[in-house]
């Protein structure tokens, strides 16, 4: 496609996207739907161009007042993924001008608010845990990142080295992930879905903090386990695998759109222990029917994602405090739920994807003081017993007392590489 053309595309797509009304990838996936005509290298240079617009909105509508034409045009200028050079074709010499002048603007003389690109509410509160220094421009600089791929072996079908054996050999360097003992990194965005290694179910994208937290639940043979909010089942199928295929994991979610898509997921996974339920609500009675039964129970709550946001960078314009005080509410009703479903000495993992402590330490600290039959254990102390490298490290608490260290797993993106994912875990009396 000509600049030119590619360009005024690429404007109509970063249009739809700042409308924020619908997840971004949403709009992505929907606007390639109607454009056919779209080759890979195309899609592929239009999707991060919305997305970079995204990672950098009060960055690129800062330098885009001193230039002329479209809001939108401009926008797409400034986070045109490909070469200036191929860009600069599509401009008019007045445009060149302006990009230069944006090109040439030392980050120095640039306002804090387009140094870290994040809403201001979201920045004070990332301020408050790490403070004003180094730290959190570490993690503001790290949020704007793209992240990697990582991929997790399904270890019914293959070993990690063979599978990093097999990706080897269709052309695709990949790397064991440096904490997750499942994991694999990869360099770029590589086909995987046509490969055979993928296709029969030997593996499965997901973050290695993602599967950090299914390592933590410690499902094993012949038990009963609940994932609480199942949704695609990302979590489920590694939970299964520990299983080794036996005993009976409930996937429970409220959402059966989400369920049906862990059904293809299932197949190729090879698990007949999973069984998919579509519950109303978190009183439902086929909740109700299980309580006192299960051993283990995962809660990884519905969340506001803001550890997500070098995937989904729209969630910092879509979300808001009134948000996370809701999903607070919520996390803590479903939260409550869940942990009726477990007999004496089962486990209970309440996770979330989010930064926030509203979020994380708040919600396990008020299921502590409300609920006296479950016992907190130390996260850091059950990653060092599973022989988890740098344990300790994994789970500096970013609030509270020093006599909780270890007590919470807290993944951050500028520190270990993951997306921002917290735990917390007890054991019933």
């Amino acid at each position: 496609m000509h600049p030119k053309a590619l360009l005024d595309t690429a404007t109509e797509l970063v249009r739809r996207a700042l409308l924020l009304e619908h997840p971004a990838d949403a709009v992505v996936s929907r606007f390639f739907r109607e454009r056919r005509d779209l080759g890979p290298r195309e899609r592929a240079t239009l999707a991060e161009t919305a997305y970079a617009v995204l990672r950098r909105k009060p960055l690129f509508e800062h330098l885009a007042r001193a230039g002329s034409g479209p809001r939108e045009r401009r926008l797409a200028i400034l986070g045109f993924h490909a070469p200036r050079d191929f860009v600069k074709q599509a401009l008019t010499v007045g445009e060149q001008s302006w990009l230069n002048i944006c090109d040439a603007v030392p980050p120095s003389e640039l306002p804090p608010a387009c140094r870290h690109n994040l809403p201001q509410w979201l920045a004070e509160r990332l301020q408050a845990q790490l403070g004003d220094g180094g730290e959190f421009d570490a993690l503001a600089a790290a949020l704007l990142e793209i992240a990697p791929l990582d991929l997790r072996v399904n270890t019914l079908r293959i070993k990690r080295e063979q599978a990093a054996q097999e990706l080897q050999a269709a052309g695709i360097a990949a790397a064991a992930t440096p904490y997750s003992p499942w994991g694999l990194r990869v360099r770029g965005k590589p086909a995987l879905n046509k490969l055979d290694v993928f296709t029969r179910g030997a593996l499965e994208v997901q973050d290695e903090g993602s599967q950090l937290l299914a390592l933590l639940l410690e499902a094993r043979r012949g038990e009963m386990v609940a994932d609480f909010c199942a949704g695609a089942g990302g979590k489920t199928l590694v939970i299964g695998a520990a299983m080794r295929n036996t005993g009976r994991l409930y996937a429970f979610d409220v959402s059966l759109h989400r369920l049906e898509a862990l059904k293809p997921r299932l197949a190729r996974s090879g698990l007949s222990n999973v069984h998919p339920v579509a519950i109303a609500h978190e009183r439902d009675e086929r909740i109700k029917r299980l309580a006192g039964k299960l051993d283990r129970v995962l809660v990884d709550a519905p969340c506001s994602g803001l550890g997500t946001l070098r995937r989904n960078p729209d969630l910092k314009w879509r979300q808001s405090p009134e948000a996370v005080r809701e999903l607070a509410a919520k996390q803590q009703a479903i939260l409550g739920s869940a942990a009726r479903l477990l007999k004496p000495g089962g486990r209970l993992v309440y996770a979330t994807c989010s930064l926030l402590p509203d979020e994380n330490e708040a919600i396990a600290q008020a299921f502590s003081a409300a609920h006296p039959g479950f016992a907190a254990l130390n996260v850091a102390g059950l990653l060092q017993a599973l022989k988890i490298p740098a344990a300790p490290a994994l789970c500096s608490p970013a609030v509270g007392s020093e006599a909780e260290a270890g007590r919470f797993l807290r993944l951050w993106p500028h520190r270990h590489g993951t997306d921002g994912f917290f735990a917390a875990i007890w054991q019933r009396c």
